[in-house]
């Protein structure tokens, strides 16, 4: 974000004022308030920019396609991750609906939980709805790429930042065999999630190794 120096005339002496520039968002964005989250029991920073982005499906709740369902979804997110899980919010940076807005779940300054190994160096983005079998709607695959354009503006992404799907990166079906078709022709798809010449994830580089090896063998049984 930018700040602006703006000049007012305040009691009949003029003033310096300085406003902070909020980004204006070229899709509909719904803040936590706005969708009524609940508190974080507790939250860590996350060092931006990050060189990763992960995509996800949410598989439950269904695809959402008005702002009530939507909302609703992200709430039921929120409480699965943090009374089933006991996780400390909704594990997602964002989620995506197919009514075409960007839910905030835990937003671009703070950690999430969504993608072991790569928390530390990614933003999670949920598409809610299950993408096993079908295609997301056209606006949410809209909204989710200006996210991530909008991330990258904000210096929140690297410009050179690397996309995977959660399978990629964690033995799982997530984000469905039908979303991951669609993000592998997106550009910045990259079949190989890490590597020791990435930036930022050295921390991350020496479990991947395994991580693929239990993904393969998980595939075989």
């Amino acid at each position: 974000m930018n700040n602006v120096c703006v000049k007012a005339c305040i009691n009949g002496q003029d003033t310096i004022i300085l406003y902070e520039l909020l980004h204006s968002y070229a899709f509909p964005y719904v803040s936590r308030a706005e969708w009524n989250a609940r508190p974080a029991t507790l939250t860590t920073p996350l060092q931006t920019p990050v060189p990763y982005v992960v995509i996800h499906h949410s598989y439950t709740p269904a695809a959402c396609y008005t702002a009530e369902q939507c909302r609703g979804a992200m709430r039921d997110m929120q409480n699965f991750h943090m009374d089933d899980h006991g996780w400390w919010d909704i594990g997602y940076n964002f989620g995506v609906g197919s009514d075409g807005a960007a839910y905030e779940g835990r937003g671009w300054e703070l950690l999430g939980a969504h993608a072991l190994h790569f928390n530390t160096v990614s933003i999670g983005i949920c598409l809610i709805g299950d993408w096993r079998n079908e295609v997301p709607p056209a606006e949410q695959i809209k909204t989710t790429k200006a996210l991530i354009a909008a991330g990258v503006e904000m210096g929140y992404i690297k410009p050179d930042y690397k996309l995977v799907g959660h399978r990629q990166v964690r033995a799982t079906e997530c984000p469905g065999d039908a979303l991951f078709k669609v993000i592998q022709t997106w550009e910045h798809y990259s079949e190989h999630p890490s590597s020791g010449e990435d930036p930022g994830s050295k921390a991350t580089s020496m479990n991947t190794p395994w991580i693929l090896l239990v993904i393969a063998l998980s595939r075989l049984l």
